[in-house]
C-alpha cells in the first residue's frame, strides 16, 4: 500500500476495539474515511500518506464496521446512529492514544463524524477539512442520490462481485478509466470479510429506517474551528449543490470546487489535494506564532 512504516495500534474503547494506523512526526492530523464496502482509513488515503506525513503525525483510524475494528451489532444501530456509534468510539480512541487536540479531515461517512466531533469538542479540533461530507449537506436533488443507490446495492440482488465493485467505483469518480483492474480487485477482495458483510447489512436497513444521515446541518453554527470544503463538481454521491449551507452556516469556512473530479478527491486530484489540505492546516502554525 505504502513504502512508509505504519505504526499499527489495537486500541480499546468501552464499544470495541478500533484499529488505528500512524504514520509521521508533527501536528496531528486524523484522517476518517468514507463509507462504502471495504473502506478503511489505509486503504482510502494510502497514496496521500508519503506527502502528509512530512508535516503532521497521521493518525488513520477504521472507523465502526470498518477494517480491523469491531463491527455493530443490529441492536447498536437500532439504537444509535452510525455517527453517533463512531464519534463516541473514535473520542475514546484518541483519549487512550494520549491526543488532545487535532487537525481533523473527513471524507463522506467520515465527514459526518468529523462534523459531528467538531460541534461536540470544539476545543479539540483545531482545524477542520470536509470533502463532500455526510450530514452537513442539504441536496436539492432527490435522495439517495446515484452513488448511494450504488452502495446498497453492492451487498444485495446476488451479494458481492468484481462487476458490481466496477460499477460502485464508476459512481464514485468522474473518470474510472483511471482506475484499473488492480483496484477494482484490491477493493473487492476487501469488501468479502463475512463481520464486514453482515455489518453492512444492518447499516444499511437502520440507514434507510432513520432516513439518511444525521441531520447534522442544525448545528453547523457550532463549529468553531477554520474549515476547508473540498468539492468535486461531478460528485454523484455527495452532490456539490448541498454545500450552501456549509458555506452559509459555518463562521470561518472557504470551499475548493474540482472540475471532471467525483467523490474521492484525495484519489482524483491527489497532489492538489495534498497541497491544499498542507497549506491550510499551516496556517494554524503561522497564526500561532504571530
Amino acid at each position: 500500500m505504502t513504502d512508509l512504516e505504519l505504526k499499527h495500534h489495537q486500541v480499546a474503547t468501552s464499544l470495541g476495539e478500533i484499529a488505528v494506523a500512524e504514520v509521521g512526526e508533527g501536528p496531528v492530523l486524523v484522517m476518517l474515511h468514507g463509507g462504502g464496502p471495504g473502506a478503511s482509513g489505509v486503504s482510502n488515503y494510502h497514496q496521500n500518506l508519503p506527502a502528509l506525513a512530512r508535516h503532521f503525525r497521521v493518525i488513520l483510524p477504521d472507523q465502526p464496521g470498518f477494517g480491523g475494528s469491531y463491527r455493530p451489532g443490529e441492536q447498536d444501530l437500532a439504537e444509535r446512529s452510525i455517527t453517533e456509534i463512531g464519534v463516541d468510539a473514535l473520542f475514546q480512541a484518541l483519549d487512550s492514544l494520549g491526543i488532545g487536540t487535532f487537525h481533523l479531515l473527513g471524507n463522506s461517512l467520515g465527514g459526518a463524524a468529523a462534523i459531528a466531533m467538531a460541534q461536540q469538542r470544539p476545543e479539540r479540533v483545531t482545524r477542520l477539512v470536509l470533502m463532500a461530507p455526510g450530514g452537513g449537506w442539504l441536496p436539492f436533488g432527490p435522495t439517495p442520490t446515484e452513488g448511494q443507490k450504488e452502495m446498497f446495492r453492492y451487498y444485495n440482488a446476488g451479494g458481492p462481485s468484481e462487476k458490481k465493485m466496477a460499477a460502485f467505483i464508476r459512481t464514485m469518480v468522474y473518470d474510472h478509466k483511471q482506475f484499473g483492474e488492480d483496484v477494482v480487485r484490491a477493493r473487492y477482495e476487501a469488501s468479502l470479510d463475512t463481520s464486514h458483510i453482515a455489518f453492512y447489512h444492518y447499516y444499511n436497513a437502520a440507514f434507510a429506517k432513520r432516513g439518511g444521515m444525521d441531520p447534522l446541518w442544525r448545528d453547523l453554527h457550532k463549529i468553531k474551528a477554520p474549515t476547508l470544503l473540498l468539492w468535486g463538481r461531478d460528485d454523484r454521491t455527495i452532490t456539490l449543490d448541498g454545500a450552501q449551507l456549509m458555506l452559509k452556516q459555518i463562521r470561518d469556512v472557504q470551499l475548493h470546487v474540482f472540475g471532471k473530479c467525483g467523490h474521492w478527491v484525495q484519489l482524483e486530484r491527489q497532489h492538489e489535494f495534498e497541497r491544499l489540505v498542507t497549506g491550510f492546516l499551516a496556517e494554524e502554525t503561522t497564526e500561532a506564532a504571530s
